[in-house]
């Protein structure tokens, strides 16, 4: 009794965690919007973060996505400049009162397969918070860590309705769907 209790607390204490910084220039984050007529897509930076890892495991971390640099990579010029304004307004995102939106990862679990993970976490934009859970895979090339994910959120559990067809009747073509996809590239500093 005594020797396995003495192997589980040196084991323990061997297990090496770390904490890494996102780096924003080589993170990214894509989004995706749905409407019956077609689509729009875009870029939203990432402002900060970091991942967590326990012997090379991804075991947490949290990111934090600069709301006020939505872009619109779909279309260019007068049209994309319409498209962002009215993203950033309060029909949306309300950037001016809700400039940034937030990821923590509150559990991991390995999928079996290295680097393969199924993430739990809480993600809060304009004040209201969600727990939500999908895949994910970490990589590692010389030191630097590289994290992917693509989510589907519903925008209405974020009080974002302006032409939900849940919410308002008769929107015809107008409407624009609920679901909308964010894909996640964080890439940690070496």
């Amino acid at each position: 009794m005594f020797k396995s209790l003495l192997l589980l607390t040196t084991t323990l204490f061997l297990a090496t965690t770390m904490a890494v910084s996102v780096d924003t220039d080589a993170s990214q984050v894509i989004w995706k919007g749905y409407k019956v007529t077609g689509s729009h897509e875009g870029t939203i930076s990432v402002k900060d973060g970091s991942l967590e890892f326990t012997d090379g495991m991804l075991t947490g971390g949290s990111f934090s996505i600069d709301m006020p640099t939505i872009k619109a990579t779909d279309i260019s010029g007068g049209m994309a400049e319409k498209l962002e304004g009215h993203l950033k307004s309060a029909d949306f995102f309300g950037v001016e009162n809700y400039p940034t939106a937030t990821f923590q990862i509150t559990k991991v679990v390995s999928r079996g397969t290295p680097g393969d993970y199924r993430i739990t976490g809480d993600i809060t934009i304009k004040e209201s918070t969600e727990t939500i859970k999908f895949n994910a895979k970490v990589t590692e090339a010389d030191g630097v860590y590289t994290a992917t994910a693509d989510l589907k959120l519903d925008r209405t559990d974020f009080d974002v309705r302006y032409g939900s067809g849940s919410f308002i009747d008769n929107l015809g073509d107008k409407t624009i769907y609920d679901e909308f996809d964010l894909g996640i590239k964080l890439v940690t500093k070496k």
